[in-house]
């Protein structure tokens, strides 16, 4: 039996898979004609191993150990051609997949879980771009495309990558420092041989690139270099943080072992431990013996091959059964290893657990833990945040991830804006406007100074050296690092740079003309009140002097008489309380209850038609010319627009003819072309219509819909880190009222009132009032039902007395007679004595010829002839005269010459005052 290949013998054996024991795996049993060979590639190139295969033919069963991914390269042909399992500790992934490498087999790091792990701790501190800094090599050809990938998923983006040949010398080194320093990015990923390294980090040491500010990440693969190379790596990493794959403690038992085979190994050196990479070397040597014990061979397996006489060295590779076994056996390898659990998928060992450490003087510092499960975390035992972190220069603060380029000034556009220099003015070297103010605002906030030198884009006599899209464009092309002025965001224009978020109001309106659409006519006192609410107030004026009149007239002398004298007093009475002019005197609580009512309702009406027909008198109603612009299509009127903006290809897109368009540079130029009617609207930016109408206030308004546009905002080339600054202080200056005290200083503080379409003239309808006469209806309704039963009942007796023989026609007149007929009895004898006669004596009435002198008599002197004593300067009522008048016709005509009654006098004229009744006619 042959022993066993010399890299197994006296080591100790890791744990079994269930840790129940530890044990010495025997090596597999020799078998006749047949060798199984392990052969390292450390002394052994891999085109000489080719050839020995060839010329020797050893039957090989595993190759273990291509240590740089340009010797796994090669031996994954010859493992794919001879079916042997090619097995490396330490190169790094191939851009192949497993499936078209079936014989390679990675034992160490996960290159895509590292990938994931630092663009997890990239978006923990919310960094947004990061460089990739690596060697142009085979090793990097899989982890920088997966890196970049893993950081596009967290939202952080590459725009550049800094590649170092691997024989570069110390020029070549500067020279990529310089690109670097001139970069914004201050987050670099590193990846690249020991040696490369040290002399990439001192240069950039050299150049202050490991001060505060900066992020230096180090992949898996050179965090060894402080094992390897020790105290001058320290010296120039400080600050550095690495990934490396996390494993268990090996013990200082393992470790003293370890320590002194190597050192009789390797006299002379100061290697304290083995590194990651030699513990993956150590379980690979366990799992491939444990492999070949477990393979279970039969003899066709060990049958020689027959000659193959193929043209190249790999056509005479022969294929070996054994081998595939052997891989079988390995892919199922599941044991405790000393770097953690050994467990191979797709072909590739398992490592997903990954810690981070920083390198704080001669120290590696733990800080913090990865796993796909938990993400960034303290430890594996505690779910925390991450230790401390000294970072490059000793700052214990996070870096913001970016830095402005080394003695770099900002170069920035200002735009040329003739008519409305309120916005941007290039103004003794500065931006001056409310552009200028806000921007300069905002960079006073940051908490770093911004070196800015700014630029007029034009002429140097008020003309603009291009358009906007041009001046947009030229910060694409980098001859501009910013633009501040009144740059709308737009889709278009934002392909080529990246805006902040808007500072002024967004959108697009039409400005027109106003006119006051009020005609005053000799007819304009009607225009208050609606016509339904003229006629409801009419009815109701006649329905409320009825009612009065119903309830009056029995037992009211002054609502008596003649029926054209009732009839008037019906119309006088309603009517005068328009004016609350009514002298009757009302005598009966049902009436007084539907008066109040109905005076309440006149008071409302009385007072809202004085505040409509005001305001309609004194108040100009503006309304707008135009309200929408296919209104102005129709009538084929011009459109005003903004010189030297978008403005036009938004009219195109509403279909107004080219034709129609016309563009206007200044706020005076708008004001012209509205009011000569050269054109019939105006359309522009929001921002620029509040300017007009801070000086055309009166005379103009905004309508129409509002098209949704971003606003103003600045311009800063792509992924430049300035725009999330920027954009912040834009939001403090808006929540700290600072914004609003500069938009007042650019729009005034006048207010103009919004005029539009919906404000019209209307008149005040019946709805409004619905209410009311509701209210005073039912009232008087109600009076005048309760009246008409009360009476009824007073009289019930004479009802039901004439009921048995009395027909329906004497039954309505009695009725009739009883309503008409006055009731005395119920009259209110309160400050009113009844009266059965007038004292005639009383007063004498001399004869009023018609050239009787009625002049006042002189002073001092009596009226001779008359004695009249007046207590109630009240003239007597209409209904009174007429009804008496009337009285004295008759009398005349019949000739008959008797003492009339003497007729009932009204309550506002005394016993004493009255005439004496009758008048001789030579009196009247």
């Amino acid at each position: 039996m042959r022993k066993p290949s010399p890299p197994f013998q006296s080591i100790p054996a890791p744990e079994a898979a269930d840790g129940a024991q530890r044990r010495r795996v025997s090596p597999p049993p020799a078998v006749p004609g047949r060798d199984v060979l392990v052969s390292s590639l450390r002394s052994l190139g891999a085109v000489p191993l080719a050839r020995l295969l060839k010329e020797k033919n050893v039957r090989v069963q595993a190759i273990v150990g291509p240590q740089t991914s340009t010797q796994a390269k090669f031996l994954v042909e010859l493992g794919n051609k001879s079916s042997v399992p090619i097995i490396s500790f330490s190169a790094n992934s191939l851009t192949r997949s497993p499936s078209q490498t079936p014989f390679f087999i990675r034992t160490g790091w996960n290159d895509t879980s590292q990938a994931e792990a630092i663009a997890s701790f990239v978006q923990k501190y919310n960094w947004r771009d990061v460089v990739p800094v690596y060697e142009d090599d085979d090793s990097n050809a899989k982890f920088i495309p997966d890196l970049v990938d893993s950081l596009v998923r967290v939202d952080t983006r590459v725009s550049y990558k800094c590649k170092i040949h691997p024989e570069a010398g110390d020029d070549e080194i500067k020279r990529a420092i310089s690109s670097l320093k001139g970069n914004w990015t201050s987050v670099f990923v590193v990846r690249m041989s020991y040696q490369s390294a040290l002399k990439f980090f001192q240069v950039a040491k050299d150049e202050g690139m490991m001060s505060q500010g900066f992020v230096w990440i180090m992949a898996y693969g050179l965090t060894d270099i402080f094992d390897i190379i020790g105290v001058p790596a320290f010296d120039v990493m400080d600050g550095v943080l690495g990934f490396e794959p996390y494993v268990q403690d090996i013990g200082e038992k393992f470790r003293q072992r370890w320590r002194k085979k190597y050192q009789s190994e390797n006299p002379g050196t100061s290697l304290n431990g083995p590194i990651l990479s030699g513990l993956y070397a150590y379980d690979t040597a366990w799992a491939l013996a444990l492999a070949a014990e477990k393979a279970v061979y039969v003899n066709s397996d060990l049958v020689p091959p027959e000659a193959n006489n193929g043209s190249t060295d790999f056509d005479r590779i022969s294929t070996s059964r054994a081998a595939e076994k052997l891989l079988d056996a390995f892919l199922k390898s599941n044991f405790s290893g000393t770097s953690g659990p050994f467990l191979i998928q797709d072909r590739q060992l398992i490592s997903t657990t990954y810690k981070i450490i920083n390198i704080v003087g001669q120290e590696r510092r733990i800080v913090g833990s990865w796993t796909p499960r938990f993400n960034i975390f303290k430890s594996p035992e505690i779910n925390d945040d991450l230790d401390t972190i000294i970072w490059p220069g000793g700052s214990k603060d996070t870096p913001r991830g970016w830095l402005l380029p080394a003695n770099k000034t900002l170069k920035i556009g200002v735009p040329v804006k003739p008519g409305f220099n309120n916005f941007i003015r290039f103004e003794n070297g500065k931006a001056a406007g409310f552009c200028g103010d806000v921007f300069e605002a905002v960079v006073s906030t940051l908490p770093y100074k911004v070196p800015i030198h700014y630029e007029e884009f034009g002429d140097g006599k008020g003309q603009s050296s291009g358009t906007y899209d041009e001046l947009v464009y030229k910060v694409y092309l980098k001859e501009y690092d910013a633009i501040v002025g009144d740059i709308t965001i737009l889709a278009n224009r934002s392909l080529y740079v990246d805006f902040t978020l808007p500072y002024t109001e967004s959108g697009v309106r039409m400005l027109v003309p106003v006119r006051d659409r009020r005609q005053k006519t000799e007819w304009t006192f009607l225009k208050p009140l609606a016509a339904d609410l003229w006629l409801a107030t009419g009815a109701f004026f006649v329905l409320t002097g009825f009612v009065v009149w119903f309830i009056e007239h029995r037992t009211n002398q002054e609502f008596r008489g003649p029926p054209t004298s009732q009839i008037g007093s019906i119309f006088y009475f309603s009517f005068s309380t328009l004016v609350f002019a009514h002298r009757e005197r009302i005598v009966n609580n049902l009436s007084r209850i539907a008066v109040v009512v109905w005076l309440f309702v006149v008071l409302i009406l009385q007072q809202s038609y004085t505040a409509s027909l005001s305001s309609i008198l004194t108040v100009e109603q503006l309304q707008p010319t135009v309200t929408n612009l296919d209104e102005v299509i129709r009538k084929g009127g011009n459109v005003g627009y903004l010189n030297d903006s978008f403005l036009p290809v938004l009219l195109k897109r509403l279909k107004i003819d080219e034709s129609k368009m016309i563009a206007f540079d200044s706020p005076e130029e708008y004001n012209d072309a509205l009011s000569t009617g050269r054109v019939a609207v105006i359309v522009d930016e929001i921002p620029y219509l509040k300017v007009f109408l801070k000086q055309y206030c009166h005379n103009y308004t905004m309508v129409g819909p509002t098209y949704k546009f971003d606003g103003f905002g600045y311009a800063f080339p792509r992924g430049s880190p300035l725009t999330s600054e920027i954009s912040r202080g834009i939001l403090e200056l808006a929540s700290n009222n600072t914004m609003a005290q500069l938009e007042e200083n650019l729009y005034g503080d006048t207010q103009c009132p919004e005029k539009d379409d919906s404000q019209t003239s209307s008149s005040l309808s019946l709805h409004s009032f619905l209410g009311l006469f509701i209210i005073t209806g039912a009232s008087s309704l109600l009076a005048l039902i309760l009246h008409a039963a009360i009476t009824l009942y007073n009289h019930w007796h004479d009802l039901v007395s004439d009921n048995s023989q009395s027909s329906w026609h004497r039954w309505f007149a009695l009725v009739s007679s009883i309503f008409h007929n006055s009731d005395s009895s119920n009259t209110p004898v309160k400050d009113e004595p009844g009266v059965t006669s007038l004292d005639c004596t009383t007063v004498i009435i001399e004869n009023f010829d018609s050239d009787t002198d009625t002049g006042s008599p002189p002073e001092g002197e009596g009226t001779p002839g008359r004695q009249i004593s007046v207590q109630d300067p009240e003239p007597l009522s209409f209904a009174y005269l007429h009804s008496e008048r009337q009285r004295m016709e008759i009398s005349d005509a019949s000739g008959v010459e008797q003492e009339l009654q003497e007729p009932a006098l009204p309550s506002n004229v005394s016993r004493s005052t009255a005439p004496r009744w009758p008048p001789s006619s030579s009196k009247l």
